[in-house]
């Protein structure tokens, strides 16, 4: 008799959203806009003062094409701010949730 290995396959969109999600600073900027709401580039740069420029645009460029955040006009007219879509509004839940593990697994020292 042949033995078949039964050999685990991810779920390729559950792959991506961690991809997403995984990156280095993608959930500090989404946890920001969610907490924050619309930020401009320079207030978000200033919240998560340890990415540099050069990364945060390149991260919201990024998230911009997941359809997660988009640049839209601020309230003050030509400026430009960046806010989640409905689709990164979306992702509270699972930022809840973090957030509930953390404060149970985790200390802050």
């Amino acid at each position: 008799m042949i033995e078949q290995k039964n050999t685990f396959k991810m779920c390729p969109k559950f792959e991506k959203t961690f991809g997403i999600l995984g990156k280095k600073w993608n959930g500090l900027i989404i946890e920001v806009l969610l907490t924050e709401g619309p930020q401009r580039f320079k207030d978000l740069a200033q919240k998560i003062d340890k990415c540099s420029d050069r990364v945060l645009t390149e991260r919201l460029k990024e998230l911009e094409n997941e359809e997660l955040v988009q640049k839209v006009a601020s309230d003050q007219g030509c400026r430009m701010c960046y806010c989640l879509t409905p689709r990164g509004e979306d992702l509270k839940q699972i930022m809840d949730a973090v957030h509930a593990w953390a404060e149970k697994w985790y200390s802050c020292s």
